[in-house]
């Protein structure tokens, strides 16, 4: 049955625009987004099928547009606008950073950490520059692949320091297995990084881990800084 032929208080346009984003579940966000579903499927079914076979909004955010358009129904174009929503919101999650505090608002470190991170098949490891205030400067993935305290080379985060002119920095990482239990290869490396960028007056705020559906782990809040 197509999503117009449903009673009106249950699609989900309306209900959105009724009750709030928050009020739809995540297929009914992503119907809203792919607005019509293919031959024997609504938008919500579609949204449906997408989410099963990728997992989680997480993994089909960082698929590629082979993964992507392997789905019937789906193509470049749907694939190009959904890699601008994820820009866009990651670009504004950024300019609320740059406008103040970065930390007067953890909230939003956190959904920008977990936009860039969570879902990758990969480890990456992350830096948010900031200023003197904790304003953000910059972002930028510095490494990836296998991460440990000897591919994460110490003198390279520091060149970037003092190339951004930052004042501070918070760093993140994601583990792929989706457990966000620091190892101790990531307690050495955090401190053998804070020792090293110490020595140019460049202070290491956090260290976050993201890693699968829950929020980013905090070094700070676990005293591991």
């Amino acid at each position: 049955m197509a999503i117009t032929d449903w009673p009106e208080d249950e699609r989900p346009r309306e209900r959105l625009l009724a009750q709030g984003a928050a009020a739809l579940s995540d297929a009914e966000l992503l119907a809203i987004f792919l607005r019509v579903g293919i031959k024997g499927k609504s938008a919500v079914d579609l949204a449906r099928d997408l989410i099963r076979r990728f997992g989680s909004l997480n993994r089909l955010f960082v698929a590629s547009q082979d993964e992507f358009s392997a789905i019937p129904g789906m193509g470049p174009a749907k694939f190009a606008q959904l890699q601008a929503v994820l820009e866009m919101s990651r670009r504004a999650l950024a300019e609320e950073m740059k406008q103040g505090n970065a930390f007067a608002s953890p909230g939003a470190v956190r959904d920008f950490l977990r936009l860039h991170l969570s879902g990758l098949a990969h480890e990456v490891f992350f830096a948010l520059w900031l200023d003197a205030q904790n304003r953000l400067i910059a972002s930028e993935e510095l490494f990836r692949g296998t991460l440990t305290q000897t591919s994460v080379y110490p003198r390279e985060v520091v060149k970037k320091a003092l190339w951004h002119n930052a004042a501070a920095v918070v760093l993140a990482h994601n583990h792929p297995s989706g457990v966000s239990e620091p190892s101790s290869a990531d307690e050495l490396l955090t401190r053998e990084l804070k020792r090293a960028l110490a020595l140019v007056d460049v202070r290491v705020l956090d260290h976050f881990i993201v890693a699968g559906q829950s929020s980013p782990l905090s070094f700070a809040e676990r005293g591991l800084l």
